[in-house]
């Protein structure tokens, strides 16, 4: 399954190669203490959490040094997979329990990562800027919008402006609303070709300051 990741990103160095093979190590022996991920869905982690996490990258490539805050990240997703990916960007985890973050962060040291750090609590404690906001499926994006316009820096560096990148499902016209007109929605589908991918959606809404 392993290769699943490896074919898509034929560029990866054997540094993260090596990291992302150890994440799917981790991540079942961490499983079978708390329950991060689905138990059903544990054999598919590569697929259905890391791929999943990584149709971020095809989306943007984020420029050195910038500053990515992930809400609700849970066990680490979509936040450490992209930290992998992008070793000079730094990535702030946010997460309500304190037990799916202790996951997350054992996770980022065993396999070495230096660019991430990590918030037990609310994003609402957060008064940090950052370049983007990303999250997987956490709450409706008008909803996450609000709660995180004021900690995207008005500061651009990167190819697209600042703004929300969510991973999403389901009826995105319902769910945007007013922000439909203003937002990107791309078919993960476009990336990656597994069946998982179908109905999955990259939904970026920008915000201008």
């Amino acid at each position: 399954m392993i290769n699943e990741i490896f074919n898509a990103f034929p560029n990866l160095s054997q540094i993260q190669k090596e990291q992302f093979l150890m994440m799917t190590s981790l991540y079942p022996e961490w499983n079978d203490k708390i329950n991060v991920i689905s138990r059903k869905d544990i054999e598919n982690l590569c697929v259905n959490h890391i791929l999943h996490s990584l149709a971020i990258a095809k989306f943007i490539q984020f420029s050195p040094e910038s500053r990515i805050m992930d809400i609700g990240t849970g066990g680490g997703f979509p936040g450490l997979p992209l930290a992998v990916m992008f070793p000079h960007v730094h990535f702030h985890l946010i997460d309500r329990i304190a037990k799916k973050l202790r996951v997350a962060s054992d996770v980022a040291d065993k396999i070495g990562l230096k660019n991430v750090s990590f918030r037990h609590g609310d994003v609402g404690e957060c008064h940090n800027t950052f370049d983007f906001v990303v999250s997987r499926a956490v709450m409706p994006q008008p909803d996450l919008l609000r709660l995180i316009r004021r900690n995207i820096s008005p500061l651009n560096r990167n190819a697209i402006p600042n703004g929300l990148i969510t991973l999403k499902g389901g009826d995105l016209k319902t769910e945007l609303g007013n922000l439909y007109s203003t937002s990107e929605i791309i078919p993960i589908s476009d990336f990656f070709p597994q069946e998982f991918f179908k109905t999955k959606m990259i939904v970026y809404t920008p915000v201008i300051k």
